[in-house]
């Protein structure tokens, strides 16, 4: 029976150990300026909210 530190060993070219590739439109979504800018003052409008409603 093999010893535990061989069974939990790193095997770097199993087939668990290699991350997907995003596809192109993934690619292309992550990297949109006019997307990045809408989430960008989405995010800003709602911690603006939050402040707002907690100086009431």
């Amino acid at each position: 029976m093999p010893q535990i530190h061989e069974r939990l060993a790193n095997k770097p070219y199993a087939e668990y150990a290699y991350a997907t590739r995003p596809r192109k439109i993934t690619l292309f979504w992550r990297r949109c300026l006019i997307k990045q800018l809408y989430m960008f003052f989405k995010l800003n409008l709602k911690v603006m909210m939050m402040v707002v409603k907690g100086h009431d």
